[in-house]
């Protein structure tokens, strides 16, 4: 669901979203990509994959982006930061045994391979290094995105640049 000024606001459910447009509190960008219509005895409405609202709600100062598995794996494209493959779990650089934090900053997805080999031990006791220093995740799609298990291809140009 985008705002008057085409910010993304949420991702919402599509009985929430068809309601919406039926309501006039709500227009549709873009239908569903299989050209999908929802029809009644009066009306036939198209299934939306992106709706702008009527009337512009102001949003609040949002803070940090939460520490969520889902955002975590999003941040890190579903890949290993130690070897590259694909990551099924969380690791934390600084071992939470040796008081390191649950933070954006210490985390990190982990394929179980590295994760096993790592263990509780620091990335110098390995010789290993990060490609690159993980960094809290920054933008208002942040939030959007973090739920969700995968994304509509229709909502990439809506959530800027860092989402895609």
């Amino acid at each position: 669901m985008l705002n008057t000024t085409f910010e993304p606001l949420t991702a919402l459910p599509l009985r929430r979203a068809i309601v919406m447009v039926v309501c006039g509190k709500a227009e549709v960008v873009h239908g569903d990509s299989a050209g999908m219509t929802l029809n009644s005895a009066s009306a036939e409405v198209e299934i939306p994959s992106v709706i702008r609202l009527s009337n512009f709600v102001r949003v609040p100062h949002r803070g940090r982006v939460p520490l969520t598995r889902a955002a975590l794996m999003l941040r890190d494209n579903h890949r290993c930061a130690y070897c590259g493959a694909r990551a099924e779990t969380i690791d934390h650089v600084l071992p939470r045994s040796r008081g390191g934090p649950h933070t954006w900053e210490n985390c990190v997805a982990c394929c179980t391979k590295c994760n096993h080999r790592k263990a509780d031990k620091t990335l110098s006791e390995l010789g290993w290094r990060l490609p690159v220093a993980p960094h809290a995740p920054r933008g208002r799609h942040w939030r959007l995105l973090a739920g969700l298990s995968e994304t509509d291809p229709l909502w990439l140009p809506y959530l800027g640049e860092s989402a895609a």
